[in-house]
């Protein structure tokens, strides 16, 4: 039984890593192909070579950091790292609770010193060489140590609590836990915008102006009710743009990226931001969120029955069972089950997307959102033409063409 295990989770480590790589070529491949007509006007022939440029790099980028990561992970587990890792977080704190916590703090520490160069070479090199870059070197080293102590207090609050809930009540713990989760992420839609975005940037009320009249009236127009519009500072990390809705009820909050208000026109960010409105109106956040505590509650119910096995912590080169070690393999065998919900909640979210897109058509403002999706395509360098296969695993939003189809009709 250690060794199927042991195989099993060897197994799905290399198909997932040539699944990403099989879609990471196909991709490639297929943009090499001509643009439709609906979208040969986004790219000029300079722009477009821009593009293809920037696609390439961040591609052959992607090869090789995953082909690291897929060889550190393989190494680390053929070779009995977790199970070492264990062993000097036993004999370092006596705790079960504590030595869970050194676990994955080490794991996390580990993780971040691994990725810092490339994040480094992305941010710095690539990001930098097409334009989009704005972060100093100062902030960028804040936002990863603020980030790193943010992780490390929610994330250990969070496994402390799941834990004694196992060591207490194990034959329950699966219920429990997932009511401790599900408490956290209904906390953090209502606060997130509250506690956390405010430690990375600043945001500011919307000044009243023409813009603010026009998401007013546009609201009212759709019985949609909002106060809070604000406007946040991204442009000081990037060129890139966006917006999007947080929280729910009267924590409901629209919120600008500065970068989308110097890069659209007033028509264009209402067209937008009634496609936010649309998924509103369509109660998908609600509906995110119970797919949400289902996946969780699945996983949960799984995860309870996996911890008590030996087994499964002989097969990470373990003795015996142990919270933070059968956790850690249940993620990994978990893997399967993970991409296919992942897949049926791509399947929702493209779903979606084209529901609020078809609000913003009833209300006239689909030629503006059709404008500001190419603008934000072109700004970003956006691959236009992504393998369906790419789209159908990977993808939360339908592609800008398929789109742009679907709103012409």
């Amino acid at each position: 039984m250690v060794a199927t295990i042991f195989y099993t989770i060897i197994l799905i480590f290399i198909l997932e890593f040539l699944l990403g790589r099989t879609l990471s070529y196909l991709n490639i491949q297929y943009s090499k192909r001509p643009l439709p007509d609906l979208l040969s006007d986004i790219y000029d022939a300079q722009k477009y070579k821009k593009q293809q440029s920037y696609f390439r790099t961040r591609a052959k980028f992607g090869w090789f950091s995953s082909c690291l990561s897929f060889l550190f992970l393989l190494l680390m587990f053929v070779f009995g790292g977790y199970a070492w890792i264990d062993d000097f977080a036993q004999n370092f704190v006596e705790n079960e609770i504590l030595v869970t916590l050194f676990f994955f703090g080490f794991l996390m520490i580990v993780n971040v010193v691994i990725d810092l160069p490339f994040d480094l070479y992305y941010t710095f090199v690539i990001e930098e060489k097409f334009g989009f870059n704005r972060t100093t070197p100062k902030i960028f080293f804040l936002d990863m140590l603020k980030g790193l102590l943010l992780n490390m207090l929610i994330g250990g609050i969070l496994i402390s609590v799941i834990a004694f809930i196992y060591q207490q009540m194990p034959n329950w713990f699966w219920l429990l836990a997932w009511g401790v989760l599900t408490a956290f992420m209904l906390f953090m839609n209502l606060f997130y915008s509250d506690l956390i975005v405010p430690l990375f940037n600043k945001q500011t009320p919307l000044e009243a102006g023409e813009l603010r009249t026009a998401i007013q009236q546009f609201a009212e127009k759709t019985n949609f009710k909002i106060q809070d519009i604000y406007v946040l500072d991204n442009s000081k990390r990037s060129t890139k743009a966006n917006a999007y809705f947080t929280g729910f009820g009267k924590k409901k909050r629209i919120v600008l990226y500065d970068t989308l208000i110097q890069q659209l026109t007033t028509e264009e960010i209402v067209a937008v931001l009634a496609h936010e409105i649309g998924h509103c109106k369509h109660r998908h956040t609600l509906k995110n969120v119970v797919i949400s505590l289902f996946s969780n509650l699945l996983l949960f119910f799984f995860l309870g029955i996996v911890l008590k096995y030996d087994v499964v912590a002989q097969a990470a080169g373990c003795t015996h069972a142990s919270f933070h070690i059968n956790m850690l393999v249940f993620g990994m065998l978990y893997t399967p089950v993970s991409m296919l919900l992942g897949i049926c909640s791509n399947i929702f979210s493209r779903r979606f997307e084209y529901q609020a897109d078809a609000f913003v058509k009833t209300y006239g403002n689909s030629d503006d959102l059709i404008t500001a999706l190419k603008k934000i395509s072109a700004q970003a360098l956006s691959n236009l033409q992504p393998h369906p296969l790419s789209v159908f695993f990977n993808y939360s939003h339908p592609t800008l063409y398929q789109r742009i189809c679907a709103l012409k009709l």
